[in-house]
């Protein structure tokens, strides 16, 4: 007598059958991807926190998307949303960037520079720094 063949016994209509379409529970990278977009979000003024965790969050969400969409993995959403925010950390953060690159690089802050390494004393960096703001503002 094989199992099909047995009889059915009360205790056997308690069980429920066995699931079929059972996908994995988790999406570990889609976490990440969220949990480092968020935080690049919020660090987007730093290096590290815009471009390092702004490109990680990006690499993660590309990945566990595709994970989702292959139908190994789900939230799939998620994946998205954090790939979207870490890009946002990470642009906002190359701007950051490009307008300190600009500030530094410029003749205004040039002078400036020169001008504090020629002081003595506090009233004439402070003369430097009027200076340098009269020279921004016209």
């Amino acid at each position: 007598m094989s199992f099909h063949d047995r009889p059915q016994t009360p205790g056997d209509y308690d069980q429920p059958p066995p699931r079929t379409d059972v996908r994995p529970n988790n999406n570990s990278l889609a976490i990440a991807a969220l949990v480092l977009g968020i935080l690049a979000i919020l660090l987007f003024w730093t290096v590290i926190g815009g471009v390092l965790l702004g490109l990680l969050a990006v690499i993660f969400g590309i990945i566990g998307a595709r994970k989702a969409r292959g139908g190994r993995a789900p939230y799939g959403k998620m994946s998205i949303i954090g790939a979207v925010l870490g890009g946002l950390g990470l642009i906002a953060s190359a701007v950051i960037i490009a307008i300190g690159a600009s500030i530094l690089n410029s003749d205004e802050y040039k002078n400036f520079d020169d001008c504090v390494k020629h002081a003595d004393s506090q009233s004439e960096r402070d003369s430097c720094a009027r200076d340098f703001d009269r020279e921004i503002n016209d």
